[in-house]
């Protein structure tokens, strides 16, 4: 499943524009009727978290106009990936405990290892990925 919508181009670090946070909302709704489409369940919760973050990231840190989420199931693994005009490659940052921003791709490692997964970027960094093993190994 492949999703591609359009947002504002970043207007640097700060809260994200009405119309993008719907667009953040979709992809997670996008994400739980799939997985439960796909007899999944157990995996909506910290899929559409994951989900909820790389969208957020590619809004707030791209400097494009569209952005495509992919969902897959295949050898016993979800992926998750989001392609955007992302400059550079995204890093797992460990923000202070006071701090507003910064957690995202710290949750998706945790929520990602925590389910037998991983995650990454592609060598240009448009694409930033993730992946769960499937409860019970389904292909």
């Amino acid at each position: 499943m492949s999703v591609c919508f359009e947002i504002c181009p970043s207007q640097g670090e700060g809260d994200i524009p009405e119309r993008d946070a719907l667009r953040v909302r979709m992809a997670r709704r996008v994400t739980a009727a799939r997985l439960r489409y796909c007899g999944l369940e157990t995996l909506v919760d910290d899929a559409t978290l994951i989900v909820s973050e790389l969208v957020t990231n590619a809004i707030q840190h791209g400097d494009g106009a569209q952005v495509t989420f992919t969902m897959t199931v295949h050898d016993g693994f979800l992926h998750l990936a989001l392609t955007a005009e992302t400059p550079g490659r995204p890093v797992v940052c460990y923000a202070d405990h006071d701090a507003e921003r910064g957690r995202g791709l710290f949750i998706v490692d945790c929520l990602a290892t925590a389910h037998g997964g991983t995650w990454g970027t592609s060598d240009d960094g448009t694409t930033t990925w993730c992946s769960l093993a499937v409860p019970g190994g389904r292909p």
